[in-house]
C-alpha cells in the first residue's frame, strides 16, 4: 500500500479513537461516580399557617423547601420546585418547628413496680425499653430532647443508635449518669439495706469533694456524655426523707461547673429547695430543674446570672395524683404531696419575675409521649401560648446551645417540622394532637399516623 494511503487510514483511525474517547469521557462526567451518594431529595411542604418562633407571630400560607436533612428555603405562599416531592398539609393545620423537651429520662418509666424492678431488670432491659420511649416521644412531635440522667449510660447508647439511623427517635443530648453525693438523690443504692449499699464513687457519679467532682466530670467526658446533670438537693421519688434539703456544698458545685466548662459541657441542676437553688446559681450552673421552693432571692439571682429555669410542671402534677393512688412508699408519697401543688404556682411566679424559661417535663416520671400536657400547665400558670411554644423551641434550643441548628423554621436549620390540627395560640391543648412529624427531612408521621420510617429500623433491613 502506498505511504500516502497508509497515512490517510491512520489519520481516520486516530480521529475515530479520539472521538470515542471524548464521548466516553463526557458520559463518565454525566454519570454518578461508582458508590457516590444520590443527590439529596428535595421536598416542599405546603403549610396553610406557620408559627414563626423567632418573631413570635403567626404567618399565613408558607412553603418550606427541604433538601436532605436541612431546610433550603422558606417562601411565602404555595410554591413548587422542579423534581420536588410535594406534601400538602390540611388547610386547618398549623406548622411549627420540631419541639424540644429539655428534661427527659428516656431510659425509664416510673410505675407501681419501679422500686422492685430495680432488683430484677438489667441495664440491657432499660436500654431496650428506651427504644420504645424514644419512638413515642418523636411521634409526639419532639424532634430533640435533653436526657438529664440515667444510671448506666443507656441513653448514650440510645443516642448513638438514633444518630446512626438504626432506630427512630428524637435527637438526644445525653447527660449520662447523674452526679450527686453519698446518700443523695443520685445515689443508686439509696434505700438499700446496709450490706447491699457498696461504696459508689466518682465513676458511678457519686462525689463527696471538689476532687471527686473533677474526676466524675472527666469520666463523663470519657464516656461520651453531652452535658452534666447534678443533684444539689433532695428529690421526690428517692426513698430519703426530704425533697428540698441541700445535698452538695457550694465548693463541690463550683468544681463540677469549672470542670464541665473546661470540657465544653453545660450543667443542669436538679434543685427543689431554695438553698440548693441559691448554691447552684452561685456555683455557675446553666439551668435549674424543677425549682419547686424557689424564692424571690433565687429568682433575682437567676436573672442576674442568666440561669435558665426548666419547671417540669407535669411531673409535679403526676406524682401528686399517683401519691393518692398508693403508688409510692409513705415517705415518697408525703414528698409528692408537698411538691406537687407548688410547681405550677412557682413556674407562674418565675415567669412574671422575668426568669428565662425553657420547656422540660421530666418524662419518665409520667408516661412518655404525653409531653405536650406541659403546654397546658404552662398556660394555666399564666404564660401566653406563644411563650410556652417558644419555651419548647427557641428557648430550649438556646439552652442546648444549638440555635443555629433547630428551634425555628429557617434556611440552613435542620428540616424538623411538625403540624397540629388548628391554631394552638387559640387552644394550646392542640399541641397534644400532632398529626405531622418530620425530622431531618424524614417524615415519621403524616395524617395522624406513623409512616414506615417510624415503624422500621435499619438493622437487618
Amino acid at each position: 500500500m502506498p505511504m500516502a494511503a497508509r497515512r490517510s487510514i491512520f489519520k481516520r483511525s486516530l480521529t475515530t479513537a479520539i472521538a470515542a474517547l471524548a464521548m466516553t469521557a463526557a458520559q463518565a462526567a454525566d454519570a454518578p461516580a461508582a458508590g457516590a451518594a444520590p443527590a439529596p431529595e428535595v421536598t416542599v411542604i405546603h403549610c396553610a399557617h406557620l408559627i414563626d418562633t423567632v418573631a413570635g407571630r403567626m404567618l399565613g400560607a408558607t412553603s418550606i423547601v427541604t433538601e436532605g436533612a436541612r431546610i433550603r428555603e422558606v417562601v411565602p405562599g404555595a410554591v413548587t420546585r422542579d423534581g420536588a416531592k410535594v406534601i400538602d398539609l390540611p388547610p386547618s393545620d398549623t406548622c411549627l418547628p420540631g419541639l424540644i423537651d429539655a428534661h427527659t429520662h428516656l431510659t425509664m418509666q416510673f410505675g407501681r413496680n419501679t422500686y422492685a424492678e430495680k432488683f430484677h431488670l438489667n441495664p440491657a432491659d432499660y436500654a431496650i425499653q428506651s427504644t420504645v420511649y424514644a419512638r413515642r416521644t418523636l411521634l409526639a412531635g419532639f424532634t430533640a430532647v435533653r436526657n438529664v440522667g440515667d444510671e448506666h449510660n443507656e441513653s448514650i447508647a440510645l443516642r448513638n443508635a438514633i444518630n446512626a439511623g438504626e432506630i427512630p427517635g428524637p435527637r438526644v443530648f445525653s447527660a449520662g449518669q447523674f452526679i450527686g453525693t453519698t446518700g443523695g438523690h443520685a445515689d443508686p443504692t439509696d434505700g438499700y439495706r446496709w450490706d447491699l449499699q457498696g461504696d459508689p464513687g466518682p465513676k458511678d457519679g457519686i462525689i463527696d469533694s471538689p476532687a471527686d467532682a473533677w474526676k466524675a466530670v472527666r469520666q463523663h467526658y470519657k464516656d461520651g456524655a453531652d452535658l452534666i446533670k447534678i443533684m444539689p438537693s433532695g428529690g421526690v421519688l428517692d426513698e430519703s426523707g426530704s425533697s428540698e434539703n441541700p445535698q452538695m456544698t457550694l465548693e463541690e458545685i463550683k468544681a463540677v461547673v469549672a470542670a464541665a466548662h473546661d470540657y465544653g459541657f453545660t450543667v443542669a441542676a436538679h434543685a427543689h429547695g431554695a438553698e440548693a437553688i441559691r448554691r447552684a446559681v452561685l456555683g455557675g450552673v446553666d439551668s435549674i430543674e424543677h425549682g419547686t421552693f424557689m424564692d424571690d432571692t433565687d429568682m433575682k439571682l437567676m436573672k442576674q446570672h442568666g440561669t435558665w429555669y426548666v419547671p417540669t410542671i407535669i411531673a409535679g402534677e403526676f406524682v401528686m395524683q399517683k401519691a393518692g393512688e398508693g403508688w409510692y412508699p409513705p415517705q415518697v408519697a408525703r414528698k409528692a404531696l408537698e411538691v406537687g401543688p407548688k410547681i405550677l404556682a412557682t413556674a407562674g411566679k418565675a415567669y412574671k419575675a422575668g426568669v428565662k424559661i425553657a420547656f422540660g417535663t421530666d418524662a419518665g416520671v409520667y408516661p412518655h409521649g404525653e409531653n405536650a400536657q406541659e403546654f397546658v400547665y404552662m398556660v394555666q400558670a399564666g404564660m401566653p401560648p406563644m411563650y410556652a411554644i417558644q419555651a419548647a423551641t427557641t428557648h430550649a434550643a438556646a439552652l442546648l446551645k444549638h440555635s443555629q441548628d433547630f428551634g425555628s423554621v429557617g434556611a440552613g436549620k435542620y428540616a424538623d417540622v411538625i403540624a397540629v390540627p388548628g391554631n394552638p395560640l387559640d387552644d394550646i391543648a392542640l399541641m397534644k394532637q400532632v398529626d405531622f412529624v418530620m425530622k431531618e427531612g424524614v417524615v415519621y408521621k403524616q395524617d395522624g399516623h406513623p409512616t414506615d420510617a417510624a415503624l422500621k429500623s435499619s438493622l437487618g433491613m
